[in-house]
């Protein structure tokens, strides 16, 4: 039997209710779930109600000028008292804005994505914040203890938005990451159950971030056209493109059926850029334009069928993760 999965799932749940689990010490919460920092869905109203549960709440900086930044964050202190992180994807312009934004608003906890983990790391933690940055690869996750991270989420491309390359599901990727690393370790993608929760657990994850299923709940920021899409949606509906620029999941629609027609007239790399250059994520997901926006969501998704409060959704993980059973043979 493989030495790097670990079965102990009882005494995980112990660990976790008992505050001794490695991602509830690190974030100093009292359950290991992050609310992943998605675009248009990560406000402050979103991250406190989730901090508020007892997990860590992130606003996702990816889809916010800084002033609007700044703002959320403010709001986030003024309605939790609890910790909450920023997510910050390193590709998007204003970084250095958005970093020192962050270190003036006080904020202790950091999640990047989307770039070299080394580029802000030691900066941040010489202000005394926790730094967690993501990855789709072992590779990656390596390099990312290498460059002296707090934390790794490791994510499988069953995950909404964007995506690695490589295509590893989240169950062949955590027991692999597990392996070759000693940092605490957060599972991502294709989790909005507590029993894929204690899945994800038993591969080898200290905790978790979930995406999905926090976009359809009544906090998150997004259109609530979109989060009457979420709910509908079914296998199969969700499909991973754009490979050639950044990897994304996303719903097949008007604006998916545009970019299938550039490929098929030879994948033209400008012609795409040129598509996604008209706001389109902001269109779909935060307009409400469920035919000309882009829609990123995950393959869970087949799976959510309410839109709920965040305590709600905290209630029902908790109650699954416990009921859940291992099965004998």
């Amino acid at each position: 039997m493989s030495n790097f999965i670990d079965f102990n799932a009882a005494k995980k749940l112990h660990d976790m209710q008992s505050g001794q689990n490695r991602i509830t010490q690190l974030f100093d919460i009292k359950y290991p779930i992050i609310q992943a920092g998605m675009i248009w869905h990560s406000g402050w109203r979103l991250a406190s109600a989730v901090s508020n549960c007892g997990g860590l709440g992130l606003i996702g900086a990816g889809s916010m000028y800084p002033d609007i930044l700044r703002e959320n964050i403010q709001k986030c202190k003024q309605a939790t008292d609890k910790p909450f992180g920023v997510n910050v994807p390193m590709l998007y312009p204003n970084i250095n804005e958005i970093v020192q934004i962050i270190l003036e608003e006080g904020v202790k906890i950091v999640f990047t994505s989307a770039g070299n983990p080394k580029t802000y790391t030691e900066t941040l933690q010489k202000e005394g914040l926790k730094v967690a940055h993501v990855v789709s690869s072992t590779k990656f996750a390596v390099k990312c203890e290498d460059a002296g991270v707090d934390a790794i989420v490791a994510e499988g491309f069953e995950a909404g938005g964007h995506n690695g390359r490589d295509e590893t599901t989240t169950f062949c990727l955590i027991p692999n990451v597990k392996k070759h690393i000693s940092k605490p370790l957060i599972a991502a993608g294709g989790i909005a159950l507590g029993s894929q929760m204690k899945a994800a657990m038993i591969l080898g994850a200290d905790g978790v971030q979930i995406g999905s299923r926090f976009a359809a709940t009544t906090e998150a920021s997004a259109h609530e056209n979109w989060k009457k899409k979420i709910i509908e949606l079914q296998e199969g509906d969700t499909h991973l493109t754009l490979k050639e620029l950044a990897p994304v999941r996303m719903v097949r629609n008007k604006f998916f059926n545009e970019l299938e027609e550039i490929y098929q007239s030879g994948r033209n790399k400008e012609a795409l850029i040129a598509s996604l250059g008209r706001a389109r994520a902001k269109k779909g997901m935060f307009e409400g334009d469920m035919e000309e926006g882009e829609l990123e969501i995950g393959q869970v998704s087949a799976l959510i069928d309410d839109i709920l409060p965040v305590e709600t959704v905290f209630n029902h993980l908790l109650k699954e993760f416990e009921e859940t059973k291992m099965p004998s043979f």
